[in-house]
């Protein structure tokens, strides 16, 4: 635990240092955030705000990762060694939903595409790098397809025609959850943040070294982004971040064997996916809407309460599932 601990102050040190680098240079370069007109009317004033900070996740990522690669990889200990090979899909893989997300937000902030990324691209860019992962898992790496059911302390083997496609349906899903969770200051990274250390923990209790490691320094450089992407926010994470978080979640989980505990540790995400759904399949068969606002969390905005008190409450939230979610394995 000692030795986590110690890579996420590094990890949280190395993100803080390119934050205060990186947020001056997006503010000069005017790369900032353009709200909706149709949104909360509060969200305004956040208008010009640096976005596309998930490049600050990235790199810092990319350092903690080469880092961590060459601390195990020259270890006399052939268990280290074979730690630092299980380590690079899951760090490339998170790093890969991360880039989708920055081709997007670069295309929309920077060469001024309002557009961006079209979405059938955008999803084909995610669908190639889950298929790349999953294959990589059990053609490579052999993990089997074998997946834990929570609270029943069994596990079920899949097929693998079965077990592939699920699992690339499951950081689909993922990814694009957390993606819709950032929507106010602070709540998509507080959120995915205590998430992400319930599935290090996990990785601890079954001494899944790849796992930790990696859970640890992505919870370091979160905590190092919370500082700036807090009510009122210095900087937002914009696709770049959103997709890398949902890809670390999604790639933990299943590494871990455990992408239906998502269910349960990632309520507020699943909770924001299905408002959206129902208020556009709602719409579409009535013309009227189920909630105020799609996301759950514009909802809560439109009733009163303030971002702070959501940001509050859904985190608690978490917490409380992921509570039960390390009961349930």
């Amino acid at each position: 635990m000692a030795y986590q601990i110690k890579i996420l102050g590094l990890a949280f040190a190395i993100a803080f240092i390119i934050a205060l680098i990186v947020i001056p240079i997006l503010r000069r370069k005017k790369i900032g955030q353009n709200e909706r007109d149709d949104g909360p009317k509060s969200h305004l004033k956040k208008q010009g705000t640096p976005t596309m900070g998930g490049i600050i996740m990235i790199i810092a990522l990319l350092i903690m990762g080469g880092f961590l690669f060459y601390n195990y990889s020259t270890s006399e200990s052939q268990e280290e060694r074979a730690v630092a090979d299980n380590f690079v899909p899951i760090l490339l893989a998170t790093v890969g939903f991360g880039l989708i997300g920055f081709i997007d937000d670069f295309k929309k902030l920077v060469l001024n595409n309002t557009e961006g990324l079209k979405p059938r691209y955008k999803m084909l860019g995610l669908l190639i790098i889950a298929t790349i992962f999953t294959v990589y898992l059990t053609n490579v790496m052999k993990i089997g397809t074998d997946i834990i059911i929570p609270f029943a302390k069994t596990t079920i083997t899949l097929p693998i025609w079965i077990y592939i496609p699920f699992t690339i349906l499951v950081m689909l899903a993922t990814t694009n959850a957390i993606n819709l969770t950032d929507g106010i200051d602070g709540l998509s990274t507080s959120v995915t943040t205590i998430i992400l250390t319930c599935l290090t923990v996990i990785g601890i209790i079954l001494n899944v070294k790849e796992v930790t490691i990696f859970g640890a320094s992505l919870i370091g450089i979160c905590l190092a982004f919370l500082l700036f992407n807090l009510h009122p926010a210095k900087i937002f994470m914009g696709d770049t971040g959103s997709l890398l978080l949902g890809g670390a979640v999604s790639v933990m989980a299943i590494y871990l064997k455990m992408p239906i505990l998502l269910i349960i540790i990632a309520i507020i995400p699943v909770l924001e996916t299905l408002s959206d759904i129902i208020q556009v399949t709602h719409y579409k068969r009535t013309g009227k809407r189920v909630f105020k606002m799609a996301p759950l969390h514009h909802h809560f905005e439109l009733c009163g309460w303030n971002e702070n008190t959501i940001v509050s409450v859904f985190s608690i939230i978490t917490l409380i599932a992921c509570m039960v979610g390390l009961i349930a394995i």
